[in-house]
């Protein structure tokens, strides 16, 4: 009798325990305690948008910031402790992240793995550029559902906050009537400014420029800018000397607006031949954050377009 006695709090407590442990795998705290909803988003403009369609009722994490490079980062411990309160996760996909993200889902509650309500990948609701015919790694990093850098078409941007809005309702029926009204708020308002930015840069159309990395495909397209190069031989190829000088003697045959990257990209091979052509090098923001008048995703393609102005 004594032994079952002494027993019985040890027992009680595993109890607990396992209990605490279900919990937290079949609901995040967000919605059990009836909080805001947990949204994790891979990179900053995804977390941008889910503050304008989530507002007060969504806490936002971003994983990557503007000086990273989404394609590269490390599954740390800090990122795992954050997926696992997510309710919603929220990416490009396209393979923009499998060199992290999956190792990250492993840790993640059933509500965000792939398929799930709770994960939103915009690559599968837009329109995607560059899908290779047929994949090889000579061909260097090429991502075989397409091109994966879809936010810097403004389009694809009201596609995904309508897709987001709906996924935010059904996480969170209670507060549906708010997302509703956001995405309606935010949807009149993006679609007034893409209209005002697509005024302005009519005489953008055809320009040429040469690119680091075709991060750019999208805001190209949208504007009807040209690609004429790029500075890496291959996508995910570090610039090399022999492939910079074949570059330029086909840029000084051209007009070339400028020469583009990422905040996270060096600066030393666009201002190489920037030096030699007498070409701009610009550094264009790329997502919210890039610099300092990039703080939202309106000020991101306000920046964006006033850069490429300034080169004309």
């Amino acid at each position: 009798m004594r032994t079952s006695i002494n027993r019985l709090p040890l027992v009680s407590l595993r109890l607990v325990s396992l209990i605490t442990v279900i919990a937290g795998l079949l609901g995040s705290p967000a919605i059990l305690a009836g909080d805001r909803l947990t949204v994790f988003a891979c990179e900053p403009e995804w977390a941008a948008l889910a503050d304008e369609i989530g507002g007060a009722q969504v806490k936002t994490f971003s994983a990557t910031h503007a000086r990273q490079d989404p394609h590269y980062i490390r599954a740390r411990p800090s990122l795992i402790a954050k997926i696992r309160r997510a309710d919603l996760v929220i990416c490009s996909g396209a393979g923009l992240e499998v060199g992290w993200l999956p190792v990250l889902l492993q840790k993640a509650n059933a509500q965000v793995q792939p398929g799930a309500a709770g994960s939103l990948m915009a690559a599968e609701l837009v329109p995607l550029l560059e899908v290779p015919q047929v994949v090889d790694r000579s061909q260097g990093d090429v991502h075989p559902e397409g091109n994966p850098h879809v936010h810097l078409d403004p389009y694809n941007i009201l596609t995904v906050a309508k897709e987001l809005a709906r996924r935010l309702a059904s996480l969170d029926a209670a507060n549906a009537a708010v997302y509703n009204s956001r995405l309606a708020d935010f949807s009149q308002r993006w679609q007034t400014h893409i209209a005002q930015w697509e005024t302005r840069a009519a005489p953008l159309r055809g320009k040429r420029l040469v690119v680091h990395h075709k991060a750019w495909s999208y805001l190209i397209a949208w504007l009807g800018l040209e690609q004429l190069a790029t500075l890496e031989p291959r996508p995910g190829i570090p610039p090399t000397a022999s492939h910079l000088e074949k570059l330029l003697q086909t840029v000084r045959q051209q007009s070339v607006l400028a020469i583009i990257r990422t905040p996270y990209r060096s600066a030393e091979p666009s201002e190489w031949l920037a030096e030699k052509t007498g070409i701009p090098a610009v550094m264009l923001p790329y997502t919210v954050g890039g610099d300092a008048e990039s703080g939202d995703l309106f000020a991101l393609f306000e920046r964006t377009l006033a850069l490429l102005e300034a080169q004309l």
